[in-house]
């Protein structure tokens, strides 16, 4: 089991509604992940959960080269329509390559590679995340079965495990625009997404 503990809880009012923030730390002291839990999961079973992996340049700046801010804030509002449901932030900044040699792979990008070409140059395979954290935060979150708000299969099957079920795979698709299309194009064809929009 991947060695995480919680460490800490707080109320998070946001623009979408109230939340709890759950603080979680690898024993090893590596990487802070967070949880944002809406309401009481109660049983554990189906609860809406969004796996976020952390995207400064998207989440934070607004970045228009990827659809990763959207998704977070349509998954935020899902989750508080609905009443109850987990965000799960994970520390894993370009798709696990960290945030400096995620500016390396922009670099690269604004030379023509796609997104997955510039990680392979840089020396990286094109999805390095991980997410037993994930599975492991579910577990002391009291979750059991989850309706995953994904448009990911690596990322179902990856969180699909050690007795986290995923009932439903829930779409997330945000529309293409002029500055995400090809890399929506890039995670649709070499990365295996489900979207139609692209």
């Amino acid at each position: 089991m991947t060695p995480i503990r919680l460490v800490s809880s707080a109320k998070l009012p946001t623009e979408y509604g109230d939340f709890t923030i759950h603080a979680f730390e690898h024993s090893l002291g590596v990487e802070t992940h967070v949880a944002l839990v809406r309401g009481d999961v109660g049983t554990g079973e189906n609860v809406l959960t969004r796996v976020h992996s952390s995207c400064v340049t998207g989440d934070i700046f607004h970045s228009a080269r990827c659809d990763c801010g959207p998704q977070l804030q349509t998954a935020m509002r899902q989750i508080a329509d609905e009443g109850r449901g987990v965000v799960l932030y994970l520390d894993q900044e370009g798709r696990g390559i960290g945030l400096a040699n995620k500016i390396r792979a922009y670099a690269l990008q604004d030379e023509g590679c796609d997104t997955v070409e510039a990680n392979e140059r840089l020396g990286f395979a094109a999805d390095l995340r991980d997410y037993r954290s994930a599975v492991r935060m579910l577990h002391l979150l009291g979750v059991r079965s989850v309706r995953l708000l994904s448009n990911n299969p690596r990322k179902l099957a990856g969180v699909c495990a050690d007795g986290v079920s995923v009932s439903e795979r829930v779409p997330i698709e945000i529309l293409a625009t002029a500055t995400t299309e090809r890399y929506l194009r890039t995670k649709k064809a070499k990365l295996g997404h489900v979207l139609s929009s692209v």
